[in-house]
């Protein structure tokens, strides 16, 4: 355990002497303080905020995770030379990575809901888009991880790959759901809507949002048909869970490949 905090704190001064984390708290802070101000306050900017944080937060996890593993490659290799074990290790390089890129989303967005007084009008709500934004960045930073150890050695066809998986989950899924329930629109496809919309955790996180705020209009076809088909609070209940899992599998894939992985 002191091993494990130990490498946990050397990845934290780490990135906080590059910088990039501070950066990224700032973009945060001014984005909701600007929505705050402009965009009509309460539910209004929360929406608004978690539109941007289901699209720059997987980008920005896995973008960071798979560079930490190229950019750290020595320093990893290092270690292991030393009397660490890999889980340990694993853990550590995780959440020194991911904890300070969480608590950069959280810090920045918080302060402007505390000082504008959302947090007080409609905490609960503040709250799940906070708690969303964290475990999308878990879970993201997870997925860099694995295809970082899975592309070791071809740089190239790791960033391509991620790119085009965030490209996939984030703009197109929704709209092939959408093109596979018109061509068989003829069938019964709630239960299949209900289980592909389960096998993309933007879609989770989204749907999660929106039942939130009970917004049906905006839900989309996966949302609308999750909300149908569950009721609002076992919905909740539902999505949550599959967002565990989503974090669950990455992360012991992760360290399933980092354990084996002859370096």
């Amino acid at each position: 355990m002191k091993l494990l905090s130990h490498i946990i704190k050397t990845e934290w001064k780490s990135l906080l002497r590059g910088k990039w984390v501070i950066g990224y708290t700032l973009i945060f802070l001014i984005l909701t303080d600007t929505l705050l101000r402009f965009g009509g306050g309460g539910p209004e900017t929360l929406l608004s905020l978690s539109n941007v944080m289901l699209l720059f937060i997987p980008l920005v996890g896995m973008i960071y995770g798979i560079l930490y593993i190229y950019q750290s490659r020595e320093f990893v290799e290092l270690l292991l030379t030393q009397p660490i074990d890999r889980k340990v290790l694993y853990w550590g390089l995780f959440l020194g990575i991911s904890t300070p890129l969480m608590a950069a989303f959280i810090i920045g967005s918080l302060l402007p809901l505390a000082w504008h007084g959302i947090l007080a009008l409609d905490g609960g709500s503040a709250a799940l888009v906070l708690g969303l934004g964290g475990m999308l960045t878990l879970i993201f930073v997870s997925l860099g991880f694995v295809f970082g150890l899975m592309f070791y050695d071809d740089r190239i066809k790791g960033f391509g790959f991620t790119i085009v998986i965030w490209l996939f989950l984030a703009i197109l899924y929704d709209g092939l759901v959408l093109m596979l329930v018109f061509l068989f629109g003829d069938y019964p496809l709630e239960q299949f809507v209900i289980v592909v919309s389960m096998l993309n955790p933007i879609d989770l996180a989204r749907i999660l949002v929106m039942l939130e705020f009970d917004i049906s209009a905006l839900m989309g076809y996966t949302g609308a048909v999750f909300n149908r088909f569950f009721g609002q609070n076992t919905g909740l209940v539902t999505a949550s869970g599959m967002l565990m899992v989503w974090l669950v599998i990455p992360t012991w894939l992760g360290l399933r490949i980092f354990r084996k992985k002859d370096f």
